[in-house]
């Protein structure tokens, strides 16, 4: 054709290398765009959203550690008119309301303003087992430690009750199989030898303080499986439906309790009101609630640790209130505390995977 119309016949091997390698540099150019403003930039959004939630989970359960740090003084002001039983009993059905309350409203905003609700398959038979299972023990571990609070001071039934860390490790590692980093271990040894010697004195000396040493080391025990189905459960459900079938059911399995013993149910003072409406409000629905929603970010062996924390808290109010002092070996040994639980965290195992 070229030769026909007189023009020089072209070099068609040339022109199409020259748009092959026209071709190839664009597509290069443009990957490379891509490599270095797209995906650095999405890595690091992840990650800051990923520390801006770890941050929050940690803002979350330092309030509840501070909520819950309150129990055992509601619990020692309640038992001066009713029974550990009764107690125990009236903190779960008031919690109950407040959950069914909360829930309520919130289904009820939902609806209003026309918002889709984020769809959740039904109840298996395994998320009822669990669900009365958390009732049961968490039952347990209120119902031991208010007894234990009968038969020993404050600050010690509050130290031996938050040696659930290790229980709680020996459990997510029997049961659930779990691994803990060398660094998360020698944290949890640390702080578990701080809160040791915080109760030694008065394991030295028994006594009559014995029994109620060991009822609080019971309700460690069982708290540490309450962590341990709640973090599972964290998965599927919100922490206050958790919460409001844990305390319904805990209602329902110590109400027999009181009545079979011929307890006084309600308290019979405003004061006594006070006592146990603060302790299922503010350590119940809020300390508990804040507590079962840093699950859902952080492992429960590292929040079974954090609240080690809690018996520091606890004494210097019992101190005001109580005259129940600390001698310097019991701060030093909050500070061993506070040195494990560091340890603790700066390891990979307080995440949850």
């Amino acid at each position: 054709m070229s030769k026909k119309l007189g023009l020089p016949e072209p070099n068609i091997e040339i022109q199409r290398n020259i748009l092959e390698k026209t071709e190839l540099n664009y597509a290069l150019t443009t990957e490379d765009k891509t490599l270095v403003s797209g995906k650095p930039d999405s890595l690091k959004n992840g990650e800051l959203a990923d520390s801006k939630g770890k941050i929050w989970a940690i803002v979350s359960l330092s309030a509840a550690l501070l909520a819950v740090s309150l129990a055992a003084i509601f619990i020692r002001l309640s038992e001066r008119e009713i029974s550990p039983n009764a107690t125990v009993f009236n903190r779960l059905w008031i919690a109950t309301v407040v959950f069914g309350l909360w829930n309520g409203a919130g289904a009820a905003r939902r609806r209003m303003s026309g918002a889709q609700v984020e769809g959740r398959s039904s109840y298996t038979r395994q998320d009822v087992m669990l669900l009365t299972a958390v009732g049961v023990v968490s039952s347990a571990s209120l119902g031991f430690w208010a007894w234990s609070l009968t038969q020993t001071n404050v600050a010690n039934s509050t130290v031996l009750r938050n040696l659930t860390p290790l229980f709680t490790t020996l459990g997510g590692w029997l049961l659930l199989g779990r691994r803990f980093d060398n660094r998360f271990l020698v944290g949890l040894a640390v702080a578990l030898s701080g809160a040791i010697a915080i109760g030694m004195e008065d394991l030295q000396t028994a006594g009559d303080t014995l029994v109620g040493d060991i009822a609080a080391l019971l309700s460690a025990m069982f708290y540490a499986g309450n962590l341990l189905i709640a973090e599972h459960l964290r998965t599927k459900f919100p922490a206050t439906t958790i919460l409001m079938w844990r305390c319904f059911i805990g209602s329902i399995l110590v109400l027999p309790l009181v009545l079979l013993a011929g307890d006084r149910i309600f308290p019979y003072s405003w004061q006594g009101w006070l006592a146990v409406i603060g302790l299922a409000v503010i350590c119940q629905a809020f300390g508990q609630g804040l507590l079962i929603h840093s699950l859902g970010r952080l492992s429960s062996g590292f929040v079974a640790l954090f609240l080690l924390l809690e018996p520091l808290i606890t004494a210097i109010i019992a101190g005001v209130l109580f005259a129940e002092s600390l001698s310097l070996f019991n701060w030093l040994a909050f500070s061993v505390v506070l040195a494990g639980i560091y340890l603790a965290k700066s390891s990979s195992s307080a995440d949850k995977k």
